[in-house]
């Protein structure tokens, strides 16, 4: 049975599944002897797929391929999400992600430049339309891109050195607030309002009842 054979027979059961919980099936693969299976949420929806949902169409799809048995042999099963970068294999990769920043690398590798970085404006069964850094388009054949992923712009980075707003600068104390261990200033021509000594407190029997240690009833939950 050949490889393509194989996918076409998994994607046949993969497909209800993913439909019915609301996903969508953004890959199959063969790697070696692991069929890995990347789920995503469905095209333009805002949220990504959560652990729960991965977790569920894992034991649902794992025994439905036990029960069908489309591939023979020994194998093993991973079902994934894509991730923050996601690769772009097929031409329905690149149709998806539209409008995103994109790296390509050429497979052509005497291409200059063989590295292409960019947005892609466009996509279609054979080509990609990147907008590069530039400023100019290039129309690319997906049949001649070795790998390419979308790329996450990560937010930037505070400057070294500089202490986080609201919080003071290392060994500089409040001001306002003495240094610890320093005396704390007797007020000017201050008097004693009562020369009557202070009687101590004694603790009464009621008192030391209820002093009692308090236990806590805090459950650890499984994480």
């Amino acid at each position: 049975m050949s490889a393509a054979t194989e996918i076409d027979r998994v994607q046949a059961i993969v497909d209800p599944i993913a439909s019915d919980l609301h996903l969508d099936v953004y890959d199959i693969e063969r790697r070696g002897g692991t069929i890995r299976i990347t789920l995503d949420s469905p095209p333009g929806s805002e949220r990504g797929i959560n652990m729960e949902e991965l977790a569920l169409a894992t034991r649902l799809i794992s025994r439905e391929m036990d029960e069908v048995d489309p591939i023979p042999g020994h194998y093993t099963l991973e079902v994934t999400s894509p991730g923050l970068e996601r690769q772009l294999r097929t031409a329905a990769h690149f149709q998806r992600e539209v409008g995103k920043d994109v790296t390509v690398r050429l497979a052509d590798a005497s291409a200059d430049p063989r590295r292409l970085d960019g947005k892609l404006v466009g996509a279609d069964e054979r080509t990609a339309t990147l907008l590069l850094d530039s400023g100019e388009e290039q129309i690319v054949d997906i049949s001649a891109i070795d790998k390419a992923r979308t790329v996450f712009a990560f937010g930037p980075s505070p400057k070294p050195g500089k202490p986080k707003p609201g919080k003071p600068k290392p060994g500089k104390p409040k001001p306002g607030k003495p240094k610890p261990g320093a005396a704390k200033p007797e007020p000017a021509n201050s008097k004693p309002t009562d020369s009557t000594p202070a009687t101590p407190d004694v603790a009464t029997p009621e008192a030391a009842r209820t002093a009692t240690p308090s236990i806590s009833n805090k459950e650890t939950q499984p994480s």
